[in-house]
């Protein structure tokens, strides 16, 4: 059996407001959550047995340079849904622009940028 991918930890600057449109655009649920390394604070939000670790320094944390010019870079996450077009009009309801739409095989897709500059790609098979 191949290896799977059980989670990916992100710095965003607001672990409850990032949760809380995850929760609505992706239909996650909060798995766990409290105190992190260095005095800071983790929101797990996902699936059950996937997820996305939300993490807050607990200070002010600055936003570097393009990810895909930043070796170690986090360039993109893509997340698959069975209705793009609905979770579309979600990721507008929360302000962010889709982007970069397109059909392709074996699927269609777009982009878009959260508020703390993450790019995101959703992506339905046919």
């Amino acid at each position: 059996m191949p290896a799977l991918l059980e989670h990916a930890n992100f710095t965003v600057s607001d672990p409850v407001a990032t949760a809380a449109w995850m929760q609505d655009v992706f239909g996650w649920k909060i798995r766990w959550e409290g105190n992190a390394i260095a005095g800071g604070h983790t929101k797990h939000v996902g699936t059950e047995d996937r997820y996305v670790a939300l993490y807050n320094p607990g200070r002010s944390a600055e936003a570097k340079a393009s990810s895909y010019h930043t070796l170690g870079g986090l360039n993109h996450v893509a997340v698959v849904v069975d209705d793009i077009r609905s979770t579309e009009k979600a990721v507008e309801a929360h302000g962010f622009v889709p982007k970069n739409h397109a059909d392709y095989e074996p699927g269609q897709r777009f982009y878009f940028h959260d508020a703390d500059g993450i790019e995101y790609e959703v992506v339905q098979y046919d």
